[in-house]
């Protein structure tokens, strides 16, 4: 028998699924955005200096916000797990900064659709969750819908399109990292952490890659790490209002904003194989995530 508190009604469950909803897609239309604006300022501004940016206002503003909290969201009982995450965190965006400086985000978005994928990937591995011939085979379809959107070997591949493809591997490490946190840390600790080990790691890097901003590349500059902020903090929302199988789906919303940003702000539209490869990349990861359900429930 499950142990979580249940809605009195139907009625509460289908509003609190609502808004668990509401905060995903707009948690999810919020990350795109600051990928648009990133690729915008990677026009003009090292990936360096973006990237110093996301986390350093990030940090800023969570200080203005929580005042002397802040110390007290620092107490971790698994610090080395915590930086670690946060170095994959790190990673991740340096990776995926650098790609869409190079490549349409429609794409880029794309390729880490197969993020659902790696993390189903690594948790026999890492976490020694077992992962059926089903789930194996959505995962393998997966791959392939990826490389049908990287096409290695032809003559439109774009080197730059490999940065993507590390980026979903590091991201899927962090998710990792996520899951095994949240059995004994808060989630503002882990969201703390996240952004204070970004910034002090860009502190010492970007200095080498400096370009002193005119008033539109602080607003910019400014703008990455409120959003990156505001993000993880409707992440957190929405998973507070519903449950995983309700909103986790609406993740792929990130295609369609990928899309439309790409083509107002750039002219980039998304090349048929690149549909193709991330059709078969959100079918499988559904699958997969069906499937992932479907053993949880078998097993209360």
């Amino acid at each position: 028998m499950s142990t979580h508190l249940q809605p009195v009604n139907a009625l509460s469950v289908a509003a609190a699924n609502r808004r668990g909803i509401f905060w995903m897609l707009f948690a999810v239309f919020l990350f795109v955005s600051m990928d648009g604006i990133a690729k915008t300022l990677s026009q003009s501004y090292d990936v360096a200096q973006i990237v110093w940016a996301r986390y350093t206002f990030h940090v800023l503003i969570m200080v203005a916000l929580l005042n002397l909290r802040l110390p007290a969201l620092l107490h971790t009982r698994r610090l080395p797990l915590q930086l670690f995450r946060s170095l994959m965190l790190l990673v991740t965006t340096s990776l995926f900064f650098l790609g869409i400086s190079h490549i349409p985000l429609a794409e880029a978005a794309a390729v880490m659709l197969a993020v659902p994928l790696i993390v189903t990937a690594l948790s026999m591995p890492l976490l020694g969750e077992p992962v059926g011939i089903r789930r194996w085979t959505g995962v393998f379809l997966g791959f392939a819908g990826a490389l049908i959107i990287i096409r290695p070997g032809s003559d439109i591949f774009d080197p730059a399109t490999l940065y993507v493809l590390a980026a979903a591997c590091t991201n899927g490490l962090y998710h990792i990292n996520t899951r095994q946190l949240s059995q004994s840390e808060s989630p503002m600790t882990t969201l703390t952490y996240s952004a204070l080990v970004g910034m002090i790691v860009m502190f010492f890097v970007v200095p080498f890659f400096w370009t002193t901003p005119d008033f539109w590349g602080w607003v910019g500059l400014i703008s990455i790490g409120a959003i990156g902020g505001a993000s993880h903090f409707c992440i957190i929302k929405a998973y507070q209002a519903a449950a995983a199988a309700v909103v986790a789906p609406f993740n792929y919303s990130n295609i369609l904003w990928a899309t439309f940003y790409g083509f107002l702000l750039f002219g980039d539209l998304p090349d048929g194989f690149t549909v193709l490869g991330a059709a078969i990349l959100i079918a499988s990861g559904l699958y997969v995530f069906y499937r992932e359900q479907k053993k949880q429930a078998a097993s209360q």
